[in-house]
């Protein structure tokens, strides 16, 4: 229970700030030309990133996971990489590349090049499931490969492309790095000048009140288009692996708009990466600024990582080994915060110090708080995915064996959910590493993580000295990235 009133603060906060500021100030606030705009900008930005994510994502999952395209591992690796390049180093590179890259359009292109693998992933692992014998039926009764596709396939796809792209709105709704330095005003990035010219002011709160509807209305959206469809299949036996399609005419533009898709999500701003940092290690390098920002950014994530999971375990042991109404409140509960953007959660963390926690201000421990309460699920996932692997039985045999409580625990229950911890921890471990809002509003004075000294390079456009510090970030990433393109069942992708 202390874990769920602890994650759920900065709901709790927005929601009491609501109710406290009552209906005359928050519409006089919110109704405003301003707010129009803001509302503009990130709906048709949310909408237009979720419409090609969704186009780019499940196109190139089709192409690499069920036709017989050249070198179909390599694309797959290729698809998942742009998943350990943050979306503000993309940014960076692109813009660093091409200076006039703004506004909408420049927005698009970048977050749809970050965030297409969001989309790409759920349906390439549902692709690899789906029994081609549904699909042989469908062209027996005169269906060509894209009326089987439209009819039978699509349907099959729809809670991976859903899930996919409410992630990818989630994704948008909380950015800031990359559209700051695209010069494309949204909620969030009002949220941090509001923030930056008066701190926990009643604007910015009225605008995070804002952002935390829009949220919401993201996951109740995604709830009901999902619906109650069961897509399970019922028939005897094991499905037959996929038989690849014959492109014919089409594997030429097939191939060539996967490698167009790598060389402009991966290949461009690796080269620039490469090309800033000959220039910065040549020039404004600094290697003493560079070990201490890593070793902060190392000793955050990795206490963020192990405070996270530490927390997580009880609620994830109640949830398996005690399922009921309380505990699965108390589960999801867990997952409420996590959908904020990591602003929102800063700012409800700023005014909750300074009014009841004043010497708590500004601290490690308070920006550990806003980790935790960030990414939680990622924790969460791999410990209860874990847990349900332990059989109870074998608790029982030690307790009869006369071993108490934490004997079991430590002897019997940790050894064997440790790999499912681990994983959990290394994700909040990695998530730490490139988070940027949060990290901005409340670190401590004079400390400094890899994004938030990249941040400040690039912000003050001085490239060279920002790269060492973005192609850090990429390299810590690249191990979770990699663990992602491994098949996850036999025969996948072979």
């Amino acid at each position: 229970m202390l874990v769920a009133l602890l994650v759920t603060l900065p709901l709790l906060y927005v929601v009491g700030y609501t109710v406290d500021a009552g209906w005359a100030q928050v519409s006089r606030l919110v109704f405003r030309a301003r707010v129009l705009e803001l509302t503009w900008n990130t709906v048709r930005l949310t909408l237009a990133a979720i419409a090609m994510c969704a186009l780019v994502g499940t196109t190139t999952a089709w192409l690499v996971g069920r036709t017989a395209l050249r070198g179909r591992r390599l694309w797959h690796v290729l698809m998942v990489a742009p998943l350990a390049i943050p979306a503000f180093v993309n940014s960076y590179a692109w813009v660093s590349l091409v200076p006039g890259l703004h506004g909408f359009g420049g927005a698009l292109l970048i977050v749809t090049l970050s965030y297409f693998p969001l989309v790409y992933l759920p349906v390439s692992a549902m692709l690899g499931g789906l029994d081609p014998a549904l699909e042989e039926v469908s062209r027996s009764l005169g269906f060509g490969s894209w009326g089987t596709f439209r009819r039978v396939v699509l349907p099959q796809l729809r809670p991976a492309l859903l899930g996919g792209s409410l992630l990818v709105g989630l994704h948008l709704l909380a950015e800031f790095g990359a559209l700051r330095m695209l010069q494309y005003p949204t909620f969030t990035t009002a949220i941090y000048d509001q923030y930056r010219s008066s701190f926990a002011g009643p604007a910015a709160n009225s605008l995070a009140t804002v952002l935390v509807i829009a949220c919401l209305f993201l996951l109740l959206t995604e709830l009901r288009l999902r619906g109650h469809r069961h897509l399970a299949r019922v028939g005897h036996g094991t499905a037959r692996a996929t038989t690849r399609l014959r492109a014919g005419r089409w594997a030429t533009p097939g191939l060539v708009l996967v490698a167009s898709v790598a060389v402009l999500a991966v290949g461009l701003p690796m080269a620039m990466l490469a090309r800033w940092l000959w220039v910065g290690s040549s020039t404004t390098l600094e290697l003493g600024t560079l070990t201490a920002t890593l070793t902060q950014s190392l000793l955050l994530g990795l206490v963020a990582a192990l405070a996270t999971t530490a927390l997580a375990l009880p609620v994830a042991w109640l949830s398996v080994r005690h399922a009921g109404p309380f505990a699965t409140l108390l589960e999801r509960s867990t997952y409420v915060s996590s959908a904020l953007p990591g602003i929102v959660v800063a700012l409800a963390l700023v005014t909750l110090t300074i009014s009841f926690a004043q010497p708590w201000y500004q601290t490690a421990p308070v920006l550990v708080i806003a980790y935790v309460i960030l990414f939680m699920p990622r924790a969460m996932v791999g410990l209860q995915a874990a847990i349900r692997q332990v059989p109870p039985a074998l608790d029982e045999v030690a307790s009869s064996l006369g071993a108490g409580v934490v004997a079991r625990f430590a002897r019997v229950t940790l050894p064997l959910i440790a790999p499912g911890a681990g994983a959990g921890a290394a994700l909040v471990f990695l998530a730490v590493i490139t988070e940027l809002t949060s990290t901005l509003l409340l670190a401590p004075i004079g400390t400094e993580t890899l994004a938030t000294t990249f941040w400040g390079y690039s912000s003050s456009l001085a490239y060279g000295a920002a790269a060492p510090y973005a192609v850090l970030m990429v390299v810590l990433s690249l191990p979770a990235t990699y663990l992602l393109t491994r098949p996850t069942r036999k025969g996948h992708l072979r």
